[in-house]
């Protein structure tokens, strides 16, 4: 499938269902990122922008990237208008093909999981040395098949975090993996119901 297909695809999933006011972040970056010294964060697939804005808020500044110009192009109004403007740059980027410039002391790839292919390793391992000294990246990934997936294969197999960290193959010279764990959550889909989820988490930090 061609990068336009792709794009076409995912304009079609955002422009489908209304944007959102005021999006809400992904617990998991809430739990890692509490605590930290705000900087320079880097956004992969940010979707309706709840990570961005959260992490905005809390003074880090944010390079917010999507397939979909539907997406940069809403999250860029909802900056605006939540006076974040200054702090949140939403770029369109297919990850195929470009990478966003500069050095983050955060990246966050949320569930960056689609029906088309996708070099996942490489698109990580670019990530991973964006990073700066002491930066870290993080990785959810599902765990388990929520009822509102998209994806409702019932052999379908998700790699464990270690699983994950072995693919992007970095050198433990220079990137310790800090946690890598499977917690449980309760989430809230689309339609409102709720479900047990599993989390596969996996968090890398550049030492060297």
């Amino acid at each position: 499938m061609s990068t336009t297909d792709m794009i076409t695809f995912w304009d079609g999933v955002y422009a489908a269902r209304p944007a959102a006011a005021d999006p809400q972040p992904n617990d998991r970056l809430a739990e890692t990122v509490t605590g930290l010294p705000p900087g320079d964060a880097l956004d992969l697939g940010c979707g309706d922008g709840g990570d961005a804005l959260w992490l905005a808020r809390r003074g880090w500044h944010v390079t917010a990237v999507d397939i979909s110009a539907v997406a940069v192009e809403r999250l860029a109004g909802l900056a605006r208008s939540h006076g974040l403007g200054d702090r949140v740059i939403a770029e369109r980027h297919d990850l195929h093909e470009s990478f966003p410039q500069g050095g983050f002391d955060l990246i966050c790839a949320h569930y960056l999981h689609t029906p088309f292919d996708l070099d996942r390793a490489t698109v990580l391992r670019v990530a991973a040395h964006a990073l700066r000294l002491g930066g870290r990246l993080l990785v959810v990934d599902h765990g388990s098949t929520a009822p509102w997936s998209w994806n409702q294969d019932p052999d379908v197999r998700y790699p464990t975090p270690r699983e994950v960290a072995a693919g992007i193959d970095l050198d433990p010279a220079t990137w310790m993996v800090e946690r890598a764990d499977a917690p449980r959550r309760i989430a809230t889909g689309p339609d409102g119901r709720t479900a047990e989820v599993i989390d596969h988490v996996l968090l890398i930090r550049r030492t060297a």
